[in-house]
């Protein structure tokens, strides 16, 4: 693993202010790698919250509302997964990162399902972790003003509305519980509407710089979504199959 060495020890929370007005929260167990991490991320112009354990960190999401969340899988009195699901079944959608030591597949697709946005297996580069926070937030920050930046904050084809700033989706009028990372990929594919898309690009543009995912991520994605937002899942019309190429979100 590599870090700049922090020079200090970690303590259970701690909230450092800088300049760029974005607040990650680190839940970590690993006192030495949390030193590292707030060192980091503090150095790179966050402002940093951190907890040792999932209730502490469950805690903290609540009350001091982080702009992203770096979440160990594995910590003390509350798992990352049941941090997770508790904040998704708030209707909080922070991005939320999962660190784990296992690489394992089902860990992965677990995290995915209860609503984390990526996930990094330890060991890794602190420096990857730090670029791939800053591209979530920037997706964030675009979709908010609408695809290609054209301002439009709100996207409706026929019965189907998409409120970019207000990450909610309705179809004749009823709201559509998506998950974060289910919004994001309804909502780059609406912004191009019409256009197909590879599922390298959705992984490049949906999920972010570097994404160490694969294609069957933006399969199963794409399968979640028609459930939800198409009237017959099998034979879908607005999220179609562009043979040998990806998808195509159809106006």
């Amino acid at each position: 693993m590599t870090f700049r060495a922090p020079g200090g020890t970690a303590t259970t929370t701690a909230a450092y202010v800088y300049s760029t007005g974005k607040r990650v929260l680190l839940v970590e167990d690993d006192a030495n790698l949390l030193a590292a991490l707030r060192y980091n991320f503090a150095q790179e112009g966050y402002e940093v919250l951190s907890a040792t354990d999932g209730q502490r960190g469950l805690a903290l999401a609540r009350a001091e509302t982080p702009d992203v969340i770096i979440l160990d899988l594995m910590l003390p009195s509350m798992g990352g997964l049941d941090v997770c699901r508790a904040l998704r079944r708030d209707g909080d959608v922070v991005p939320i990162l999962m660190l784990t030591a296992r690489d394992a597949e089902i860990d992965r697709v677990v995290g995915l399902e209860i609503g984390a946005d990526d996930y990094i297996v330890k060991p890794f580069s602190v420096r990857e972790l730090i670029a791939r926070v800053a591209a979530t937030l920037r997706r964030v920050e675009m979709l908010k003003v609408g695809p290609a930046g054209n301002g439009n904050e709100q996207l409706t084809f026929g019965d189907l509305s998409i409120d970019l700033a207000g990450r909610e989706v309705t179809i004749a009028g009823a709201g559509v519980r998506l998950r974060p990372k289910e919004f994001d990929l309804l909502a780059f594919l609406a912004g191009g509407a019409g256009r197909a898309f590879s599922r390298d690009q959705l992984l490049e543009h949906v999920w972010g710089y570097d994404y160490s995912g694969d294609s069957r991520t933006v399969d199963v994605h794409v399968r979640w979504l028609r459930q939800k937002i198409e009237e017959d899942p099998p034979n879908p019309r607005r999220i179609v199959t562009v043979r040998g190429v990806g998808y195509r979100f159809s106006a």
